[in-house]
Parts: structure tokens; sequence; C-alpha cells
């Protein structure tokens, strides 16, 4: 299907001594899955093992879980409960809630393990079509291995870009297999578990192009694309989700003030990915920059996932998953040039890094849990379970552990402060929540006044002496009754 690359082969051996590798004859597809899907299958399992260590990885866990169990009370999405997301992944923990039980996140783990898996047979299935079965296993195998190639915290939690990275690896497959309304609606799926899923457009955009870009395929994509997204939003609420997914972020996305502190977040945990991936990045730069391998769309396909890292300026780790996918396929089309016993030399690399990167999740200490499950055991001491809980503070997790309905649509300070990640720059500060959200609060808390109000903040720029309409709802109504490490607790104040 694609050119040998030939025009390079006297520099291509050059780059070992090793006898460059003979071609086999595929192997029946009778055989060939039923052999590696297993492989794929324990794989995926030992990679996520971390992921079942503690009830939870990550706030964003959490805010999922805290949604889920609104949703389930008659919530309604992008109105009584609101985030910056689109709704695929909050409709994913809503329904294993409604099939499991709200207590634990084991369905949510499991589903996270089938979604890497998925990813990954896509995957080799796009190799294996363009470069045979070795490069097939080659990307399957990769790919698992550096999928956990970051912050545990990241890489372990069952969260939107887990979920969007079969969607972004299914586009592909459908776009080179020229099934353009199914590539759009891939993409499409990708786009609604979280917005940077809409990158993959542009690689498939391209593979369009090249087999010719006639009408009736671009409508087919184009249809494939637009139909879900505006069938999710008339679901919804047009305008809330509008609002909610793409123009309601525009403070969230700069970085003024705190330009030296995503910086450094962003260069480490480029580092953190680079170090999983040590034994890709030596043969893709090698290799790939002298040899003509067919691989443009994938180059296109990390060039969008990298630019799809730098929306919002925010860096966060988990947002580099994202550059998995095809980081493992150029890995795979670059190995299929060399001698075998560079494959087995990047495997194996691959491995000594995720082997590390086990250990850590295995290993590592979580405080900020810690702390988030003692805030919980303290409010569920001080409240009935009828009761609402206002947690101010960037650990939405508070409520879900605690078994507390929050007091408002707003989980987070962050959504009414900007505070995200340690930003603590000049644009931080109750003028620069999300619009109208203020009021909004006020118009709940009157309507139905928590019972405990948490203040989580510890010192951080959204504390209460630095946001005057919080200052006056705890003067008005409320008194401090304790501590917990750190974190004030403050109760409604008796009738006087």
């Amino acid at each position: 299907m694609l050119a040998e690359p030939s025009a390079s082969l006297r520099s291509v051996r050059e780059l070992g001594p090793s006898r460059p590798r003979t071609e086999r004859a595929p192997a029946p597809p009778a055989r060939y899955w039923p052999r590696l899907l297993p492989l794929l299958a324990a794989l995926a399992c030992v990679t996520r093992i971390p992921s079942f260590r503690w009830p939870l990885w990550s706030p964003d866990e959490g805010y999922l879980a805290v949604q889920a169990r609104m949703l389930a009370d008659g919530g309604e999405l992008y109105e009584s409960v609101v985030d910056r997301k689109p709704p695929l992944v909050p409709w994913l923990y809503e329904g294993a809630f409604a099939l499991f039980g709200d207590a634990t996140l084991l369905p949510l783990k499991v589903l996270a393990v089938a979604a890497q898996l998925l990813t990954a047979v896509l995957l080799v299935s796009l190799a294996r079509r363009r470069w045979g079965d070795g490069a097939g296993r080659t990307a399957g195998v990769l790919y698992l291995l550096v999928s956990v190639g970051l912050n545990p915290e990241d890489a372990q939690a069952a969260t939107f870009e887990v979920f969007m990275l079969p969607c972004t690896a299914a586009a592909i497959w459908c776009a080179d297999r020229r099934r353009w309304g199914a590539a759009g609606a891939a993409v499409a799926c990708a786009f609604l578990a979280k917005q940077t899923g809409g990158a993959a457009l542009v690689p498939v955009a391209w593979l369009l192009w090249q087999a010719g870009g006639a009408r009736r395929d671009a409508l087919r994509l184009a249809a494939g694309l637009c139909g879900p997204v505006v069938a999710v939003a008339a679901a919804t609420n047009p305008a809330g989700f509008l609002f909610w997914t793409v123009t309601g972020s525009g403070a969230y996305a700069s970085f003024t003030g705190s330009e030296l502190h995503v910086l450094l977040r962003g260069l480490t945990n480029a580092a953190v990915l680079a170090a999983a991936c040590a034994g890709i990045l030596p043969p893709v730069v090698r290799v790939l920059r002298i040899a003509r391998t067919g691989s443009t769309d994938l180059w296109l396909w990390l060039a969008s996932s990298a630019g799809a890292v730098l929306v919002g300026f925010h860096f966060f780790g988990h947002y580099y998953l994202q550059l998995t996918p095809p980081l493992a396929l150029l890995g795979a089309a670059a190995l299929q040039i060399l001698p075998r016993e560079r494959t087995l030399t990047a495997v194996s690399v691959s491995a000594g890094a995720c082997a590390l990167f086990l250990a850590w999740g295995m290993l590592a200490p979580r405080p900020e849990l810690a702390h988030a499950e003692r805030i919980a055991g303290e409010v569920r001491a001080r409240t009935s379970p009828g009761e609402r809980v206002l947690v101010w503070g960037i650990h939405p997790e508070t409520y879900w552990l605690a078994d507390r309905a929050p007091a408002s649509r707003y989980l987070t300070a962050g959504l009414l402060t900007n505070y995200s990640g340690g930003r603590d720059g000049p644009q931080v500060g109750e003028k620069y929540a999300v619009d109208g959200a203020w009021p909004v609060l006020r118009g709940e808390l009157a309507a139905r006044p928590p019972a405990l109000i948490v203040d989580d903040s510890r010192g951080k720029p959204f504390a209460p002496q630095r946001v005057p309409s919080l200052r006056r709802i705890l003067a008005a109504g409320y008194q401090p009754v304790g501590t917990v490490d750190g974190a004030v607790l403050y109760s409604r104040s008796a009738p006087g």
C-alpha cells in the first residue's frame, strides 16, 4: 500500500551494525489476533494496576463522581450541573453509577482498562495494515508501555483523556480505510469526551485530501462530525453547551502573571513523558528524518495533539496523554525499517521505564487524598445525610467521599475565582469568575443554606480574605467550629 523506504537505504544501514530485518509472510488473521489480544489485554491490566490502589486518583475523578450523583438526583447538565467539559464522560460515570452503585469508582477503572486496550488494538490494526504483522505488535505494545509514562495522578485516573483516546485512534483508523462518515463521527466522539479530541480532525482531513478529496467524501466527513455534536447540544442545553464547552473559558485560557509557573510545569511534564518514551524517540529521530515511511498523517496527528496540549496554557500532565498514540505509531514506523534487534531494545527500554512508573504509582503517598478523606470524615460527623455542604477549595472529591450533596452547582473555587492548578497570578479573584457565577451562587445559598461550609483554601489565592462575597456570606450566618489540617469548618449560626 505504501512505498518502501528504499531512497535512503544506505543511510538506514549505517544506523547499526546488525543485519536489516527480513520480511515474513503475514500471519493469517485467525492466528494473529487470538495470539496478540491476550498479550495486549494482560499488558493493559498490568499497566493500570496502580489505578486500583486508591479510591480515586485526581480531583477530576472526584468532580465527575459528584456530577454523576447530581445528574442521578435530577440535575440538568449545563444548568444545575456544570463544568467546562463536554458531556460524554459525565454521562459515562452516571451510567456506571446507575448499574453498579455510586460508592466506588471500580467500574470506571475497569472501563479505563478497556479504553486503553481498545486504543492499542486500533493502533495495532493501523500499523499492521501499513507495515506488517511485526509493526502491528510493536505499536500496540509500545503504546501500552508508554501510556502510563506520567505522574500517576495524571496517567492512572479514569478521566477525560483516557476515554477520548480510543475515539481519536478510531478516527485515524476509519480515515485510513476511507470511511469518512465514520471518521467524522469518531472525531465528534473525541470532541464530546474532551474538546481537544477535535485535534484528530487535522490528520483525518489530510488523509481525505490525500485520497482525492471528493466532494461527497467531504460531505460525509462533515455530516459524521456535526451530527453527533448537534444532537448532544440539543439533548442538553444548546446555549449552555456552547458556553461551557467553547465560549465561557476566556480567563481560564490565559496565563498572565503565571508565566514562569506554567512554563516550568509544561517543561517538567514534557521531560517526564520523554523519559517514558526513551525507547521510542531515538529510532524516530534517527530514521524518520531520512527515510520515507508514509507517515505524514502521523506527524500531523502528533503536531495537532501537541497544539491541543498548548491550548489554555495549563500544561497539566494528563494533557500529554494525547501524544502517546501517534508517538507509538511513529515508533513502529521507524523500527520496522531497522534490524529486529533495535525493536527488542526499544521495547525493553520502554518496559523498564514503564516498571519505574508503575512502582511510582504503587508506592508514592497521596497526601491530598488523605487530607480530603479526613475532611470528609469530619463533614460526615457534623452533618446528616440530607444536609448540603459547601466545600470552598479545589478538591470536589470531598463531597463524594463524605456522601453529602453540594450546596452549589459550582463544585470548586476555581469556577468562582479562576484559580487552577496552582495559578497564583493577578487573574485570580472574584471578578475573574465564570460570567454570572456569583449571583447564581448567592441565590443557591439563600434558597438552601448549607449546614456546613468548609474553607479548604489553606492560604491559597482564593482564601476568603481575598474574596469579599464569601467573607460576607460567612460573616452573615456562620461561625467557625473546628479545623482539619488547616481547613476551617463553619457551621450555621443559631438564630438570634
